[in-house]
């Protein structure tokens, strides 16, 4: 009897103790209206020309997505910094989910507008999954892959390269892509980039600024097939500071100098990838499969 009496009191304090917690944790689980969203989250830029792709990519989105609010954020600290004290307000990719969930978003499509999964995608996704698990948070997030993420993105994506070099260009002149490059393993995919575009035309050479190949090794290349003309164009979203420094430049180590140096004649092209529609159709296509799951 007294182990009867025993057993009833700890069930009673056992309810009393933890069903609170219980019903703390099934609050994420109340039902609300559907209330989608988009968030584009791109590195970012403080260079009013570089403007051009984000407006180029917001217009798209905004045409194919016509009822759902489209929202921006930033992953670079330094340039929301440069653009707030030029009074432009960028938030972050956590300040603006936030936003959001207080909006009462309860579906939301993070896209992201990076060009490989490098280290500030993988950033995206662990703040992006941080906002899934909050009490009466956001219900579903789901990410939207970068522009170069499988084989079919590789072959969309050299498909569409070859379609934007100028058309002046001659076959023996080269045309060498600068891309920003990472020390992240997905640094790789320039280097299998360059390899999937020079089975469609030998003389397109993909550089980058922080990764490999670095354009010491491009300018050996150039050097070893005797090529005197190369287009330098950024494959980069936008054509942002280091496509107007660290490629076309006056300075010493900008590729324009360096290659210039080595009797390459140089024809620089400032357009960020973003501002093609056939590249920015491939990000759409990423951000209809997030869409698809909701």
């Amino acid at each position: 009897m007294k182990k009867k009496i025993l057993v009833v009191l700890f069930l009673g304090l056992f309810s009393l103790l933890v069903l609170p917690s219980f019903a703390l944790a099934g609050g994420h689980g109340h039902k609300h209206a559907v209330k989608k969203g988009i968030l584009l989250v791109a590195f970012g830029s403080s260079i009013p020309e570089a403007q051009i792709s984000f407006k180029n990519i917001d217009k798209k989105t905004k045409k194919t997505f016509k009822n759902i609010p489209v929202h921006w954020a930033y992953t670079s600290k330094i340039i929301r910094k440069k653009l707030a004290r030029q009074g432009t307000y960028l938030d972050s990719v956590a300040t603006a989910l936030a936003k959001m969930m207080d909006q009462g978003f309860t579906h939301v499509a993070v896209q992201s507008l990076h060009t490989i999964r490098g280290e500030e995608y993988d950033e995206l996704v662990r703040t992006a999954h941080a906002f899934k698990s909050m009490p009466e948070g956001i219900n579903h997030i789901v990410i939207g892959a970068p522009l170069l993420s499988t084989q079919n993105d590789m072959e969309k994506v050299v498909a569409a390269i070859i379609k934007n070099i100028p058309r002046k260009r001659k076959k023996k002149e080269a045309v060498v892509l600068m891309g920003h490059g990472t020390h992240h393993p997905a640094n790789a995919f320039y280097a299998a980039l360059m390899f999937n575009l020079q089975r469609q035309d030998p003389n397109i050479f993909v550089g980058t600024v922080e990764g490999s190949p670095e354009i010491g090794d491009i300018k050996a290349m150039l050097k070893e097939k005797r090529i005197k003309k190369a287009y330098l164009m950024p494959f980069m979203s936008v054509a942002g500071d280091h496509a107007r420094n660290d490629m076309a430049g006056d300075e010493d180590d900008s590729w324009k100098s360096v290659l210039t140096k080595a009797r390459v004649k140089c024809s620089v092209v400032l357009k960020g990838t973003a501002e093609y529609d056939n590249m920015v159709n491939i990000w759409i296509e990423h951000l209809k499969a997030a869409m698809a799951h909701f």
